[in-house]
């Protein structure tokens, strides 16, 4: 076996050659197809080689999962960042770090285990996880508007228990929603109903894009609601105070930028695939479909950045933990409320 003639190894090789040459002509690769053998990473041809775009999003997927990682040891070790707002941001980034584990588990189930039940797991983690990110950025939005409208009720235990409330109903939904390709709502065994993510079928895509359209409109009329609280709030403290009213103006316009940052930085990233969802089938360009999915998968590696990194509270214990001490402009005071 270990020393066969020459030209028995010569057939062998064109034969593997012409055999890859007319799955390639009659057949494109699809990585999602489950009636092909099992592909591991010996049998890869140089016309089977690995798909730089997948080599891109695998690579997303880890800088994601480090970074939220960073931010769920934060608030694991940190006892005093235990209040609704920084429960909500932990509900976000573990969202965002099984994300990036599920995109890590979709490489290798392409090229390593490429089988209907990896498959099918590996998209299911991959819906539960981008729809729990997505449902906690919905979230924090809620916590937001409620902490400008009941100022005077917020910080009380019937908060916090509707905040684990909130949590927990998140994550069984999605739960649900990752499910369901296992369950049976997939096209597996019919290729002609896949959308442009398989093996998620061509209806549930679009019922996941509506959904998704719906939440982002529902986030905007809140934070436009936000906006109009805060101005509010702005403009009594200027006519109770008639010195701060320069300090005020500038703390209004910094949370309008910040508001303007969250809502421009999630309608770019997400709001292009979900139309393409609703427009497009398996039948078009791989190349659309991933030239879509990665500015949404990099919404994850930009959410630490935004709702985490950018926060003083999490910045101080991100300080303590790496060198033991603060910088100066960490000796300022709090936030005003119209600061969102």
């Amino acid at each position: 076996m270990l020393h066969q003639p020459a030209a028995a190894v010569m057939e062998r090789l064109l034969y593997l050659h012409n055999s890859s040459s007319s799955r390639m002509s009659h057949h494109p690769y699809d990585p999602w197809d489950t009636n092909t053998s099992t592909v591991t990473t010996s049998d890869l041809s140089p016309d089977e080689s690995v798909n730089p775009w997948d080599i891109i999003l695998c690579v997303t997927g880890t800088i994601m999962a480090c970074e939220n990682a960073i931010v769920i040891a934060i608030l694991f070790y940190t006892p005093t960042l235990r209040a609704p707002m920084f429960i909500l941001i932990g509900s976000l980034a573990l969202a965002d770090l099984l994300a990036g584990v599920g995109l890590i588990v979709n490489f290798i189930v392409l090229y390593v285990f490429n089988n209907e039940v990896a498959t099918l797991s590996s998209a299911g983690l991959l819906l539960a996880s981008f729809s729990a990110s997505v449902c906690s950025l919905l979230a924090i939005t809620v916590d937001r508007y409620l902490s400008l409208y009941n100022a005077l009720t917020y910080h009380t235990e019937r908060t916090l228990t509707f905040t684990y409330l909130m949590i927990l109903l998140l994550w069984a939904l999605c739960i649900c929603i990752g499910l369901l390709p296992i369950m049976g709502w997939n096209c597996v065994r019919e290729q002609s109903s896949c959308s442009v993510l398989k093996p998620v079928t061509k209806n549930n895509a679009a019922v996941l894009a509506v959904s998704f359209l719906l939440l982002f409109a529902l986030m905007m009329q809140l934070y436009l609601q936000i906006c109009r609280i805060a101005f509010r709030h702005a403009q009594q403290i200027a006519v109770q105070h008639q010195f701060m009213a320069t300090s005020q103006a500038s703390s209004t316009r910094k949370g309008v930028s910040t508001l303007s940052l969250i809502l421009g930085t999630f309608a770019l990233c997400w709001i292009p695939f979900a139309v393409y969802s609703l427009v497009a089938d398996s039948s078009y360009p791989m190349v659309y479909t991933y030239s879509l999915v990665l500015p949404a998968a990099c919404n994850s590696v930009i959410n630490p950045i935004i709702y985490a990194f950018r926060n003083p509270d999490i910045q101080k214990s991100l300080w303590l933990s790496c060198c033991g001490c603060l910088p100066p402009r960490f000796l300022s005071g709090p936030r005003t409320s119209s600061d969102v």
